[in-house]
């Protein structure tokens, strides 16, 4: 399993995979327009639902692409984190799409 990502290399250039997290359900339809993200949702006790993109993505631009993708889809952001930073390793945790 490959290491957790410490924070101490990551650059605006840097590839990485994110796991983000929006209030409200996402289709899968929209995985395309979202950077290739891996889209799956859940319902919460109170029966809401919170959808989570899991995926890498090239370089922090793409993040903000996705990010700005979620805001026009007035989908609440709950979350975003950094899962790896992708140097050499092609390997990634929570199991995100594969591309």
């Amino acid at each position: 399993m490959p290491p957790k990502y410490d924070g101490k290399h990551l650059k605006l250039w840097t590839p990485a995979t994110y796991r983000i997290e929006v209030e409200g359900v996402l289709d899968e339809i929209w995985a395309d327009s979202l950077a290739g993200m891996h889209i799956t949702s859940r319902k919460r006790a109170d029966q809401s639902t919170v959808t989570t993109l899991t995926g890498r993505l090239k370089d922090q631009a793409m993040l903000t692409g996705v990010l700005n993708g979620l805001y026009e889809l007035h989908l609440p952001i709950l979350s975003v984190k950094i899962l790896t930073e992708d140097k050499d390793d092609p390997q990634d945790l929570d199991k995100p799409a594969k591309r």
